[in-house]
């Protein structure tokens, strides 16, 4: 089994919990032979108390000794079972971390989750079962049946008839229950979804007045997960009764057998209570069998579902090489590029694309919403390859690239600002972990944030609320940009991330950004045309192809998009302080 290997470095736990589990059988295992004695010689025999204080302490020390290695079992099973656990989380983390953006949204945010935290937990609970009941089960079932037989051969007959029944029972249960697992944890993932789109969301709601409809879309996602988790319990519920059942069909059974003998003096008294507590011994021992093949089963769904994260090899793959060789440059350039979105028909997002970009030039792209811009620049970062054509950075496709090594060129500043519940500090060092508090502020004034950072109580060590909920968009895209600036990339990407910035602090940051990052090259996504309109170079891009390459002067003589953009925003207004 693939998750096995998890366990293996935590072996001497694996071995020592079932090892102390056959003491704290084996002690159980003699207390009813013992009993058979007091009653037995003692009681009935006349051997008297002494003989009856004798036994019972031998039986009190045993109890205490099974204790002991319960105790034992109980701590090394768990021990295995958690750093089992820990281990394998991290690794499907790991591996999540390593997927593509198309893998991600192949599984759901809300799947990953489940899978790492309940399925996870699933497995890591038959983990600690199993070093338990997988000794613990077969030794009670056998020792039983041997020292019942050992009492007398005629309760044999009770087991020629009980266990089948049980064997029969559990396996028809089982088959019935074990597909609804599978069923069950993507109910599972349902919720979870719902929860976490809602969770991020919740301003959307709100300000849409859409909470019914979620409490509404969460209730049926939930009633779905009870109603297979009752259909499930059900079936499982009904194993319990039944075995009850026949495990006090099968007490009277021997009570009855052992009374036949009695009477005429062939079996002592004793050697009947004992057949009874090993008749119940085995007959528990089969129910623990069946709680067993219930978390197997379950576990089963769940590990087929964990496995499935561990073997999705990322569609983005690491290349060899690295640019230390050539030192710093910048250069970006895509030769007949096209591409879709995985799993997508019909017309390229980007079609015979065929653009270069010098270092240090400051280039902007513009176009219509859904023209294929963010596109354009996701194949830069490698969010996603090229169906055709080449992306080039420092003349090396990136496909040839070390994917840390390639990333670490680039800052991105994304449409969408993601802040993470730590300070303003530590969020700004995501760019660059070792940044000195200078670097931090040089950052944040480039970014035009040091001034609201500095009006907060607690300045840069003020901790910013779950997804920078605590403050405002504009605010959150300029640490967003700060966060990229302190990296000191030799590329830096805006895609779209000054919407937010009223024209006034946008020009200063254009300044800003002139005066410190002379050496990067900068791309630039926009919608106004006052944003981009100082670039080196700006590309008009309409339904996935690049029409036009040039500065704002010469767009406004050579192409009608260009004029067109700028005619309907001067209308509005859009050029005012450009």
């Amino acid at each position: 089994m693939k998750l096995a290997k998890y366990l293996k470095p935590y072996w001497y736990f694996a071995i020592l919990a079932p090892l102390f589990m056959i003491g704290e059988v084996a002690m159980d295992l003699m207390q009813p032979k013992l009993m058979t004695k007091i009653v037995d010689n003692g009681i009935i025999g006349g051997l008297g108390v002494e003989y009856i204080i004798k036994i019972g302490s031998l039986m009190l020390m045993l109890a205490i000794l099974g204790g002991v290695f319960g105790i034992g079992t109980a701590i090394f099973a768990s021990n295995a079972a958690q750093r089992f656990g820990n281990d394998l989380r991290n690794d499907v983390f790991k591996k999540v971390m390593g997927l593509s953006l198309e893998q991600t949204d192949k599984f759901t945010t809300g799947s990953l989750v489940t899978r790492l935290t309940n399925d996870i937990n699933i497995i890591q609970d038959l983990v600690a079962m199993a070093l338990r009941m997988f000794v613990r089960s077969p030794m009670m079932f056998i020792g039983g049946i041997v020292m019942c037989l050992s009492l007398d051969v005629n309760f044999g007959r009770v087991l020629l008839i009980s266990l089948p029944l049980q064997v029969i029972l559990i396996f028809i249960m089982l088959r019935v229950a074990a597909p609804l697992f599978s069923k069950v944890q993507t109910k599972l993932d349902k919720v979870n979804s719902v929860v976490q789109e809602n969770v991020t969301g919740a301003r959307v709601v709100k300000a849409y007045v859409r909470e019914e409809y979620e409490i509404e879309r969460f209730d049926v996602a939930n009633t779905e997960l009870k109603n297979i988790n009752l259909k499930v319990q059900r079936i499982m519920a009904m194993i319990s009764p039944v075995m009850m059942l026949i495990m006090n069909g099968s007490v009277i059974a021997i009570i009855y057998i052992g009374g036949m003998q009695v009477e005429p003096g062939n079996m002592l008294p004793g050697a009947v209570m004992g057949a009874i507590t090993y008749i119940t011994q085995i007959l528990m021992s089969l129910m623990m069998v069946s709680m067993m093949f219930q978390t197997i089963s379950r576990a089963a769904a769940s590990a087929k579902r964990v496995i499935e994260v561990l073997n999705s090899d990322a569609v983005i793959c690491d290349g060899e090489y690295r640019s230390e060789e050539n030192g710093r440059a910048g250069s970006v350039e895509m030769k007949n590029v096209s591409f879709r979105y995985p799993g997508t028909k019909g017309r390229p997002v980007l079609d015979n694309i065929n653009l270069k970009i010098n270092p240090g030039e400051f280039v902007a792209v513009i176009g219509a919403t859904g023209s294929g811009k963010t596109s354009l620049v996701n194949l830069i970062t490698r969010f996603y390859d090229a169906d055709e054509g080449e992306v080039l950075v420092d003349g090396v496709n990136v496909q040839d690239y070390d994917l840390h090594d390639l990333r670490s060129k680039i800052a991105f500043v994304l449409q969408k600002s993601e802040l993470f519940s730590e300070t303003v500090a530590e969020n700004i060092r995501w760019g660059r972990e070792d940044a000195t508090d200078e670097e931090v502020i040089e950052a944040s004034k480039t970014a035009q944030a040091h001034e609201f950072i500095s009006s907060f109580n607690k300045g840069y060590d003020t901790m910013i609320a779950e997804k920078g909920a605590s403050l405002s968009g504009g605010q959150k895209q300029r640490l967003a940009i700060a966060r990229a600036l302190i990296r000191k990339p030799e590329i830096l990407i805006f895609d779209d991330s000054t919407s937010a910035l009223d024209l006034a602090t946008e020009a200063k940051l254009r300044s800003a950004l002139a005066e410190n990052m002379k050496d990067t090259t900068i791309i630039m996504i926009a919608q106004r045309i006052a944003s981009i309109r100082n670039a080196d170079r700006i590309a008009v891009i309409e339904n996935g192809v690049i029409t036009a390459f040039a500065p704002h002067d010469e767009l406004m003589k050579t192409s009608e998009a260009y004029r067109d953009i700028y005619s309907s925003q001067q209308k509005m207004g859009g050029e005012n302080n450009g």
